[in-house]
């Protein structure tokens, strides 16, 4: 049985990045983009990866365009635009489909692992997954909830070592 850990993904810079590297930290999954309604959600996240860094939070983002082609940038642009408009410093993925056969194998397991109210596809972008510290899809959160209000869910993860 697959966990978070044994997955990878190629970094904007394109370093090829081991969810390993997270073990025993908090995790926040986010499919994001550049041009959609809910793209302001960059800055509480990055908000979020502010407060709770020291304490283990990693914010983890993976642009997709298979929604309204709402991110048809490069990874040039993707970071440009990040940087630019909301000061993001949380780690940000290339590219990737979330959804159909090419969908990326992360964010088929984390569909297996929680599905959302249309089953397991994920339905539009700033589609969430709380990782908790044991490397276990915590809870999964619809794009129209604001990463502000993920922060009890948060913490509790945080403040529990076997979570």
């Amino acid at each position: 049985m697959s966990t978070f850990y044994d997955f990878s993904a190629t970094a904007l810079n394109g370093s090829e990045i081991s969810m390993s590297d997270y073990q025993g930290l908090v995790v926040l999954v986010v499919n994001t983009a550049s041009k959609c309604g809910f793209t302001p959600q960059l800055e509480e996240l990055q908000q979020l990866h502010e407060q709770y860094f020291e304490q283990g939070l990693r914010i983890l983002g993976f642009p997709c365009n298979q929604f309204g082609k709402q991110e048809p940038g490069s990874s040039e642009e993707i970071s440009e635009f990040c940087q630019l408009n909301y000061g993001v410093q949380f780690q940000m993925f290339q590219k990737i489909d979330v959804n159909g056969a090419d969908a990326h194998p992360l964010w088929k397991w984390l569909r297996d692992q929680k599905g959302g109210i249309l089953g397991d596809v994920i339905k539009w972008n700033f589609t969430k997954f709380l990782i908790g510290r044991n490397g276990e899809v915590a809870d999964r959160f619809a794009p129209t909830t604001k990463p502000s209000s993920l922060t009890k869910e948060i913490e509790s993860l945080l403040n529990n070592s076997a979570s």
